[in-house]
């Protein structure tokens, strides 16, 4: 490898690419199961390659055992991980609005397989994460993917330890404010829903004999899912946004 480039050189490069192969395994829109594993790592060593000038300079020299060669290649890995886990687990903030409209609009059995979480889940949350995959690549948020990678050797440098309290109580907002999200985009369809059981019921006390279920059921789908298509354009724009909030503090 000499007559290519030097040890330092090649050790540099192995450390970024670890970071970056662990990283875009993760991350919404290329990290997908649905891609094959060859295409995200093809494209991690691509993008290791042109990262190489930019930060191979601040890399560390070359240890002299085996063991600390391969304790910085796992905390590259695990710097990776902990990035890309935070942006996937964000997705699922998706999830939960398609699982709580679909129980709203009761829908919740219709299942559908879903490419980005490789299990079935229901069809307006599976709907919705292809929602997500499609703003992630159509407003340029994986643009500001690609930024925080640059951005995390200034936060994360070479030589800082693996910040494993902070990256727990990361990952711990992160789902509370996923699922928070989940209940606030899924808002017009619960609002919705609470009426229209309030006036059933009201129908079903004041008239007995009549069959509120038979007439009601068909009645809350239809226009769960007119509350639901109107509010479409509302969901993708907050979520985006809240989406680019969350990239702030790896300086996307």
């Amino acid at each position: 490898m000499e007559h290519y480039a030097t040890s330092q050189q090649v050790y540099a490069a192995g450390l970024i690419f670890a970071r970056l192969g662990a990283f875009v395994m993760l991350i919404p829109g290329i990290g997908e199961t649905f891609v094959p594993a060859r295409v995200r790592l093809a494209f991690a060593f691509l993008f290791a390659l042109l990262l190489w000038p930019i930060v191979g300079a601040v890399a560390p020299a070359v240890p002299g055992a085996v063991s600390d060669v391969a304790g910085m290649i796992i905390k590259e890995v695990l710097i990776g991980l902990m990035m890309g886990a935070v942006l996937r687990l964000f997705m699922t903030s998706l999830s939960t609005a398609g699982e709580i409209v679909s129980i709203q609009t009761t829908l919740s059995f219709a299942q559908t397989a879903n490419p980005t979480e490789a299990q079935p889940s229901t069809s307006l949350g599976t709907f919705l994460g292809l929602l997500g995959l499609l703003l992630v690549m159509t407003t340029g948020l994986h643009h500001l993917f690609i930024a925080a990678i640059v951005k995390s050797y200034s936060i994360f440098p070479f030589t800082r330890a693996v910040p494993v309290a902070d990256a727990g109580q990361l990952a711990i907002q992160t789902v509370s404010r996923s699922f928070g999200l989940g209940l606030q985009l899924s808002a017009p369809v619960m609002v919705f829903s609470v009426v229209f059981t309030l006036a059933t019921g009201l129908v079903a006390r004041v008239m007995p004999q009549f069959q509120v279920f038979f007439v009601a059921t068909p009645l809350q789908v239809l226009l769960g899912l007119s509350v639901f298509a109107l509010s479409i354009g509302s969901i993708g724009m907050v979520w985006v946004d809240r989406y680019r909030q969350l990239l702030v503090p790896f300086g996307g």
